[in-house]
Formats: structure tokens, sequence, C-alpha cells
């Protein structure tokens, strides 16, 4: 056979060289997708990715959803939340995972939550049974976490201990505007020398729009918390949650009972006098409930339209309504409601229906709600002429009775 002419050699070395061309060709062209896949990812946040927040076997709404959001029926199909919710709601997920419940610490901050079974659910406003927490892709929430900035408070939670202030900054929680740091900081009464850059580093991070808070309900009786959050911020909002005096000492000395059993009963802590009937102010259990006196300090330093007092006893029977006057409070859009409890009568507390970063129901920790000692009825009615004073006069500050002494 004649070997080939010029122009079949040049057909055959081309093939080669047009394979060659091609291969780059598309190496290129996937790389160049690739990179756009990753811009469009970091402009738009990943608004594909399914479920960042909840996946709701049963359907339903997220608890605290804005009111444009439906999180999908099952945990492939894709959430339909607006951007900015998905990664408000990002950011609070690994909040919500680190919230298992710390040793208890001297101060009486104790385990705050526990997770209901699903059982519980069943009961009057339950969520339903078998709902699961739906993983975020860990590259996505670590970009998420790149966002927002830690910022000094705007609103904080400064009393009163055994109050309800634990209950009322979890209910809090579940809105997607506030962001607050789950342990007591503590800055204002302990830990002041350490300087604003130290309790900033406390916060968690936020979005524009979001509130950042947190709660130490000792800074109530604290002399000098007033001035110190002043100079923060003259700006700050402060919630004070309060509940009948008197039984709010029993409450405290019933912690601090369980933890001491062998200290004194509660009629001999309660007097210098029994028999002569003078009351022991200084005893912290007593001291605290004198709200009229602690009042004073604050109101050097800030306006009373600058502080909320809520109910202890309202924030039990009827959590909504006081939420609602929180978020107002907060300039916040009121999206804690009703459809957000339900009441277990086992404990005698609201709880969660689905609490932040969780579609299943949460309710106040075992340490929670103990059941009082019995206490003698003379001391309780001796208390109660002890307090009546302050309360009106608290009464009178507040412009809101309370109604500890019908």
């Amino acid at each position: 056979m004649a070997p080939p002419g010029p122009a079949g050699a040049l057909s055959t070395s081309a093939e080669p060289l047009s394979r060659s061309i091609f291969r780059k060709f598309l190496l290129m062209l996937c790389s160049l997708l690739t990179s756009l896949y990753v811009f469009y990812c970091l402009a738009e946040r990943c608004q594909t990715l399914s479920g960042p927040v909840v996946g709701l076997s049963g359907g339903g709404e997220e608890a605290g959803a804005p009111g444009g959001g439906v999180l999908a029926g099952g945990p492939r199909e894709l959430a339909v939340w607006p951007a900015a919710a998905q990664r408000k709601r990002l950011l609070q997920l690994p909040q919500w995972r680190r919230r298992r419940p710390p040793a208890p610490r001297d101060d009486g901050e104790e385990a705050a939550w526990e997770e209901e079974s699903p059982s519980l659910a069943g009961g009057p406003g339950g969520s339903g049974a078998g709902s699961t927490v739906a993983e975020a892709l860990p590259g996505t929430l670590a970009l998420l976490l790149d966002e927002g900035s830690k910022q000094l408070p705007q609103a904080i939670i400064i009393g009163v201990k055994k109050g309800g202030t634990r209950a009322l900054l979890e209910f809090l929680r579940v809105h997607p505007d506030v962001r607050a740091v789950g342990a007591e900081p503590h800055f204002f009464d302990r830990s002041y020398d350490k300087g604003l850059a130290w309790y900033r580093d406390l916060m968690p991070r936020t979005l524009d729009g979001q509130i950042t808070m947190e709660k130490t309900p000792s800074y109530f009786v604290t002399r000098e918390a007033p001035a110190r959050i002043s100079a923060m911020s003259k700006d700050t909002k402060l919630i004070v949650v309060v509940r009948d005096p008197v039984t709010r000492a029993i409450s405290d000395y019933t912690q601090t009972l369980s933890k001491r059993p062998d200290i004194p009963t509660f009629e001999s802590l309660t007097f210098k006098n029994r028999t002569a009937g003078l009351i022991d102010t200084s005893w912290s259990a007593i001291q605290i409930g004198i709200y009229a006196k602690h009042l004073e300090h604050w109101l050097h330093h800030f306006p009373i339209r600058q502080m909320l007092f809520v109910s202890g006893e309202r924030l039990i029977s009827d959590p909504a309504g006081e939420l609602g006057r929180v978020q107002d409070f907060l300039g916040l859009k009121r999206i804690i409601t009703d459809k957000h409890f339900y009441f277990n009568k086992t404990k005698g507390f609201p709880c969660l229906k689905k609490a932040e970063g969780s579609s299943r129901p949460h309710c106040l920790g075992k340490t929670k709600g103990r059941t009082h000692p019995e206490i003698d009825r003379e001391v309780v009615r001796r208390l109660r002429e002890f307090y009546r004073p302050f309360n009106l006069k608290f009464y009178q500050m507040t412009g809101h009775d309370f109604g500890w002494d019908g």
C-alpha cells in the first residue's frame, strides 16, 4: 500500500490536537461554572440549600418564624424562608446546640430547659411527635457565622432572682430578631474590671435589625449596676421581672434548701426577733423583695419609661400577653403569640411548643418549679404586713398594681 499523502498526514495529526483543545475547553468551562456558583452562593447566601433550620416531619410553621416563611413539610424539601430570616435562624442554631445545661452555679443559675418527650406534645396545644432538627451543612453554617458582629446589649433583664427571668429570656429567644447570651455574664456586679471589650466578646453575633440581650437578675439589687450600665449606654432598655415578694422569698429559700439541706428553717431566718416580730432585712431572700428601695437607685440613672416591669405571675398565667408587652417595649414585631405555648399541668408552667432551633416541646428544667416547703401561716401573714407599704410604693413608682396585697 502506498504511504499516505500530505493531506492524510495533516488530518491524522489534527485529531489529537482537537481532542486536547476540547478537553482544555471543558476544564475551563467547569472551572468557570464552579466559580460562578461560589459567587452566587456568596451573594445569595446559598438560598437553595435545603432545611436551614428545622425540618418538620408533620409540616407546620416554625416557632417565631416571620409571617412570610413556611418550612417545608419534609427534610428533603426546600425551605422557602426569606434569605434574611434564614441567616438569622442559622446564626441561632449553634447557640441551641451548645445550650445543654451546664453544672449548677453558685448564684443559683441552674439547668434552664429540658426537652419534652413527644407524648407531652399530645396535650392541649401540643405540636405532635416525630419532629427532628435538620442539620445545616457545616460549610454553610461556618460561612454564615462569619456574618454579623458582636454588639454590647441594647436590652438587659436586670431582675429579679426567682422572678421568672430565665423563662422570659428563653421565650424571647424564639423571636428571630433577638439574640441573647445563655449564661448570666455578671459583668456589672462581679466582672466590671474586665472591661467592655471582654463583655462584648461574650455576646452572640447579630445581623442588622437584631437585638442583643443578656440577663443577670442580681443587677437589680447591686448598687453600682445602674451607674455602670448608664455609662455603657444611657439608651439601654431594662426589663425587671417581679413576683409576689413573699412567694419569691419562699422560692429563694427552697432553692437554697435543695443545695444545703442543713440550713435553718425559713421561719428562723425570717426574724431577727420572732417574739417582737422584727423582720431580718439583712437576709437576701427578704431584702430582694423590697422592690421600691432598689428601684430608687435605678431611677437616678434611667427614666421610668426606659424600664419595663413584667409580672412573674402573668408570665405563667398569660405568657403570650406578657411577651406581647415585652416585644412592644423592645420595638419588635409581635411574632411570639399564643400559638407558641402550651400549659404543662405536671409542672404547672407554660412550655414552648418549639424552642429556638428545635421542633420539639421544651419546658423549664427539673430544678424550676420545685415544691415549696410548708411555711407557718403566721410567718407568712407577718411577711405580707412587712412588704405591704413597700409594695404600695412600688405600685405608685411603676404605675402598675401587681395585686400582691389583694
